[in-house]
């Protein structure tokens, strides 16, 4: 089987920079409006877990050792937030 020429790591390659330039305009609208300047750090941080969910789902049946590479990065943030409420 061939791999797809238009995807890299998992992703169609319009999926990640589409996500950045979301954010990006977010970001401009956070400038101007403060008040929903979370709205775009939120959305710059949520890029990533995204394309890991969408790595873990999309590609399971091609390729396991992807998906399940991206599900445990997904366990480890979890990880990073359940011992981030012990410290608090």
């Amino acid at each position: 089987m061939t791999p797809d020429r238009t995807e890299l790591a998992g992703l169609p390659a319009w999926l990640y920079p589409l996500g950045f330039w979301v954010g990006v305009a977010l970001l401009a609208v956070g400038v101007v409006l403060p008040d929903l300047a979370w709205v775009g750090v939120v959305w710059v941080a949520a890029v990533p877990v995204l394309a890991a969910l969408w790595v873990a789902a999309a590609g399971w049946r091609t390729d396991r050792r992807l998906s399940g590479a991206a599900l445990l990065a997904l366990a480890g943030l979890a990880l990073v937030f359940v011992v981030k409420g012990f410290i608090k």
